[in-house]
């Protein structure tokens, strides 16, 4: 009797674990993964869902469309980065046509007062000399000009003659003074009127101090710097008027 409970007893035992066994190998197999899910996690794809929706997401591109959204963050930076170049680009291409658009405009203006003529007049009330372009005004000097007894001729004129480094001879003792920039007649001279023997025009002087006076035997003194200047803006021929 005893032998017959203890099989009846190892039978259900052995029925129960086998039953116990078949359960959990059921209940495992909806969790049972398929070559390639872990590619598929790495890449973010979700493993929550049942198999079902695991095959619907790859057959509507759910895992692809997961891959893409990792991998634009590079791509957009990349984006930004080339949006960013290409406005350093633009700014540095502006840059350049700026400055040409800024020189050829220089150079056409530089071209039309080129074509203008040049004139040169003297305002002894003002005791300056203004360089005229066609109408334009491009230099301005102070002078001083012919004191009593020995103005300075008024009417048109033209330069005669030009001359670096003048020797002067003094209108009344005939002192000779020698070139330089302390002679009295300076670095430049730019006669414009004569008489036969004695000649007028614009030159250095170092007294600068007496600019603006009417001090000189007629002839219109300058600054050194400033009678070096208006030699090189006008030539023999250029026209000079002299008015009160």
């Amino acid at each position: 009797m005893f032998l017959c409970f203890g099989a009846a007893i190892l039978s259900l035992a052995v029925h129960w674990r086998v039953t116990t066994t078949q359960q959990q190998s059921d209940n495992s197999a909806p969790n049972r993964k398929f070559p390639g899910s872990i590619g598929e996690t790495a890449f973010g794809a979700s493993t929550t869902g049942q198999d079902s929706q695991q095959n619907s997401d790859r057959k509507s591109g759910t895992v692809s469309q997961n891959v893409a959204r990792d991998t634009d963050i590079p791509n957009d930076s990349r984006f930004v980065g080339a949006e960013s170049e290409s406005k350093e680009n633009r700014n540095t291409d502006t840059q350049p046509k700026s400055f040409f658009t800024q020189f050829s405009t220089q150079q056409k203006t530089a071209s039309k007062l080129g074509g203008m003529k040049t004139q040169v007049v003297v305002d002894l009330s003002d005791r300056r000399t203004y360089v005229y372009q066609g109408d334009l005004v491009i230099a301005s000097y102070p002078i001083a000009i012919g004191k009593k007894g020995w103005e300075t001729p008024t009417g048109s004129f033209q330069v005669m003659n030009m001359q670096h480094d003048p020797i002067w001879r003094h209108p009344i003792t005939g002192k000779v003074f020698p070139p330089g920039s302390d002679s009295p007649l300076g670095e430049r001279w730019i006669g414009f009127w004569t008489d036969g023997r004695n000649e007028i025009g614009f030159h250095g002087t170092p007294d600068i101090h007496l600019l603006g006076t009417a001090i000189s035997h007629g002839c219109l003194r300058m600054r050194n710097s400033d009678v070096r200047l208006l030699y090189d803006q006008v030539k023999v021929g250029t026209l000079v008027t002299v008015r009160d």
